[in-house]
């Protein structure tokens, strides 16, 4: 799970940086400069991607990428809502619409490859009712 996750997040930050301009338009308009946090973004990417290769970093690593997926989500909503177009991405709700259910999916991912939560997959304990404590 942490390898896809790096391969993910360095792709998606390679192409933050390599196409800036195309994903000025879906920046809310709250957000202040946005060419560079389009580019900080990408960094940030990159640098979390990396970061979950090295073992005393890949914790933190996994948690600010999770960070980051919930930080993102109103520019996906902003796209999804206003039909900004952002090519090659589909303009479509057959693509926005599975892209915005899954971001929640997408902070999952980063917190369980870093073993920062084991939720569903933890092992049930002798006596464990389920119940909450």
């Amino acid at each position: 799970m942490r390898t896809g996750l790096t391969g993910l997040y360095g792709f998606i930050g390679i192409v933050h940086l390599v196409a800036t301009e195309r994903f000025l338009p879906i920046m809310p308009g709250w957000v202040p400069a946005p060419r560079l946090v389009v580019i900080g973004t990408g960094l940030c990417e990159i640098a979390g991607a990396l970061a979950l290769f090295v073992p005393r970093l890949r914790r933190i690593a996994g948690i600010m990428l999770a960070l980051y997926a919930v930080c993102v989500f109103p520019a996906n909503i902003k796209q999804a809502v206003e039909g900004i177009a952002v090519p090659p991405i589909p303009d479509t709700w057959w693509y926005h619409g599975p892209r915005l259910a899954l971001q929640p999916v997408m902070v999952w991912w980063a917190l369980y490859a870093v073993h920062a939560i084991d939720w569903p997959f933890a092992a049930r304990r002798t006596g464990d009712t389920g119940a909450p404590r």
